[in-house]
């Protein structure tokens, strides 16, 4: 059973959500939050496996709050939900470890396939918004929101870990990088884990920021 909290300003989009999701056999909607305040304070009691933000709410926004919740709770996962403006939240909920960025409006069957891929230990972003985000990364990634990596560069990978670096960058899935490189999704698996102990990143979505920042993302694939 796949547990969900809801935080969101607006109440109807809190018990619509809840409705929703709470008809899915392997789900349950565990508990609803107005703003991050109040999640905060929910989270100290239980931890769910996912948590749905609005970005913009009072008091303690989605962006502070997926910071807050990834620092004290990094094994909860986050999808922000928010509307096609709010190009400001986007770079810094992502930096700071969402795994999901959707429109609000987003259909019934997409939100549960991203609950499920999230959980999975996938990411999900809505693919209308998909080109947007990354632009903004490219626009961003040299701005004043560099990811820290420890000191560590490109020449601490090897060959094959700097392709899946740079696949990653572009937004490929461990299935896509495999089919790319020839390889089985289970040395894929382990060569992204062995980029992100070496990089000292936390997850994949930190992992695509620097292949941008970088400049490893614009590179071609080696193939030796």
């Amino acid at each position: 059973m796949i547990s969900i909290m809801i935080a969101d300003d607006q109440e109807l989009i809190r018990e619509s959500l809840k409705i929703v999701l709470d008809q899915h056999a392997d789900m349950k909607v565990t508990a609803l939050a107005e703003n991050g305040r109040q999640l905060m304070d929910l989270l100290a009691a239980q931890q769910p496996d996912v948590i749905l933000m609005d970005v913009r709410m009072p008091e303690l926004d989605g962006v502070q709050a997926t910071r807050i919740v990834k620092e004290r709770y990094p094994k909860v996962r986050i999808i922000i939900l928010t509307t096609f403006d709010d190009d400001e939240y986007v770079f810094n909920a992502l930096k700071y470890g969402a795994s999901g960025y959707l429109l609000k409006g987003v259909s019934v069957p997409e939100l549960t396939r991203a609950i499920r891929t999230v959980v999975s230990g996938g990411a999900m972003i809505n693919p209308d918004i998909a080109t947007k985000v990354v632009r903004l990364f490219s626009r961003m990634a040299q701005s004043s929101l560099p990811v820290e990596t420890g000191g560590a560069g490109t020449e601490e990978l090897t060959r094959t870990e700097r392709n899946i670096a740079c696949l990653v960058g572009h937004g490929l899935s461990n299935r896509e990088i495999a089919a790319r490189l020839s390889l089985s999704e289970g040395t894929v698996r382990n060569g992204l884990s062995s980029v992100l102990s070496k990089l000292d990143l936390r997850d994949r979505t930190q992992l695509a920021i620097w292949a941008v920042q970088t400049g490893l993302a614009a590179a071609e694939v080696d193939r030796g």
